[in-house]
């Protein structure tokens, strides 16, 4: 963990005391701290702000002080910059053309994120890898870029042109300024998000989100049976925060005995099997996630704690609190392709990458989602140099999977020999794909490569080449029964989706 000293924390001295005893950086001790105090305050707000007792107005005020608070304990006057972005970004829905606001704010949004990214890690701190004001920037401009697109779709496209998900979130007013400020900077996202739909914050402030629209089961029908007009969270805000201590307590137990920088150390490198060394890398990697687990966690319990995330009910007749839910950790660690391990890892950002540049990108949505991902991300070399080995990684495993997998699919027996195969091969991957997003550099990050000799990017071109990806209508119609019928299953499976509520049809299709 990088060193830091006081006066790079531009935030709250407050906690110093119990930054040196606990010997972390001041500034990530303020963030857990605000986290635990966003908590309470979540608990409080449910209980004595509820709908049924407050308006909206007030609810919005209040969400809207106590996250501003938070950013200033956190960030001090570096918090100015979520109202600077989210004040340029409203007057342009204000004062630009319906036709066109939406591609407008979407520049000028990520176009002042990626200033800020630029200033902070050229001008400021290089290589400081700790919390930062950009982060709750990132999550910022994924709310605003999404609520852009969807006033677009409410209000200048007929029904008939927009997707089951586009109709859903889809927004046919303009909010006021308290809302908008209310939905970027409330209290229960404004540090680690997740980021969430307009409607469904709405619908959380009004006291609306326990209407039928969410109570759908697995199957995607009303569980009427075990209906009742607001289901208690406690149960799972307790097991997230016993998720949380857990992985806390394995990210400080074990992120400093496997660095991933350990890796390319020459002395390592040369007198370590080359085995050795790729179960090293994916010991290193599996010990550096769980700090994001326990992040993106904690987020998803204080917002349950609120009475926001409800997601309708299982067959069993409990509910699921899973709306805005950003891993499912069990989906991760047991993925057995590369799209699995991405669509259970940070899932509101890959909803958000799929909803304003994937479902309307026409010229190869698939880059353009991995480079906008890497601008989303920041502007350290590493990002991109991960996207762009992405890319390809995502292209191999779809001409494996449309190519290889239907023969495996013949029985029981091959079809596990397959996803233990696939299992190990999408950990490697993964694995050697997100080398230089924590290395961060150039340098450090194509000696990682030169070390394994790019061997995983020769594989993926080699794969490409050998097996293209054929349009589904141009295989043989038994093949397509095939992956149609494994393709209903596999969604069957991923239970729990968190947005199955608006895009079920989509999904299943």
């Amino acid at each position: 963990m990088a060193p830091q000293t006081t006066a790079s924390c531009t935030g709250s001295t407050l906690l110093q005391p119990i930054s040196e005893i606990i010997n972390l950086p001041l500034d990530q001790v303020n963030f857990v701290a605000s986290q635990l105090f966003a908590l309470l305050m979540a608990v409080w707000f449910r209980l004595y702000l509820h709908p049924s007792k407050t308006s909206p107005f007030i609810r919005h005020v209040v969400a809207t002080l106590l996250g501003f608070y938070l950013a200033l304990f956190c960030f001090g006057w570096y918090s100015l910059h979520f109202l600077v972005q989210s004040g340029l970004s409203y007057s342009v829905m204000v004062f630009a053309g319906l036709e066109h606001m939406h591609k407008y704010c979407f520049i000028v949004t990520l176009g002042y994120l990626i200033l800020c990214q630029i200033t902070r890690v050229y001008v400021f701190d290089y290589g400081m890898y700790s919390a930062d004001f950009t982060g709750p920037m990132m999550v910022i401009t994924q709310k605003i870029t999404s609520l852009a697109f969807e006033i677009h779709d409410g209000l200048t496209k007929r029904e008939s042109q927009l997707t089951p998900s586009q109709k859903y979130l889809a927004v046919s007013r303009m909010p006021s300024l308290l809302e908008y400020l209310s939905y970027n900077c409330n209290f229960m996202g404004i540090l680690a998000g997740p980021t969430c739909s307009y409607n469904d914050y709405m619908a959380f402030i009004e006291g609306t989100g326990y209407q039928p629209r969410h109570q759908e089961n697995a199957n995607g029908k009303e569980n009427g049976k075990y209906k009742q007009s607001e289901p208690s969270s406690k149960n799972d805000v307790i097991s997230k925060l016993c998720t949380c201590a857990i992985s806390l307590a394995i990210y400080l137990s074990l992120c400093k005995l496997l660095p991933v920088e350990h890796s390319i150390d020459d002395d390592f490198v040369n007198s370590t099997p080359f085995l050795h060394q790729v179960i090293y890398l994916y010991l290193a990697m599996l010990a550096l996630r769980p700090k994001y687990y326990f992040v993106w966690t904690l987020a998803d319990a204080i917002n349950n704690a609120a009475g926001f995330g409800f997601n309708g009910y299982n067959i069993d007749g409990s509910p699921r609190w899973d709306l805005i839910s950003n891993l499912r950790i069990l989906d991760i660690e047991f993925a057995t392709s590369f799209k699995m391990f991405l669509d259970n890892w940070n899932i509101q950002t890959a909803l958000w990458l799929k909803r304003v540049c994937y479902e309307r990108c026409a010229i190869n949505p698939t880059a353009a989602t991995f480079l906008l991902s890497a601008m989303w991300h920041g502007v350290y070399p590493g990002y991109f140099l991960t996207f762009l080995t992405g890319i390809a990684m995502t292209m191999a495993a779809r001409a494996i999977r449309h190519n290889i997998r239907p023969y495996f699919l013949v029985s029981d027996s091959y079809k596990c020999i397959y996803d233990v195969i696939t299992w190990a091969w999408t950990q490697v991957a993964i694995s050697y794909t997100v080398v230089p997003f924590v290395l961060l550099a150039v340098g450090p990050s194509l000696k990682f490569y030169r070390c394994w000799y790019f061997c995983l990017h020769l594989l993926c071109l080699l794969v490409v080449l050998a097996l293209p990806v054929r349009s589904r209508r141009r295989q043989p119609k038994e093949q397509q029964d095939i992956l149609q019928k494994d393709s209903v299953q596999d969604n069957e499976t991923d239970h729990n989706s968190t947005d199955n509520n608006c895009n079920q049809k989509d999904k299943a299709t």
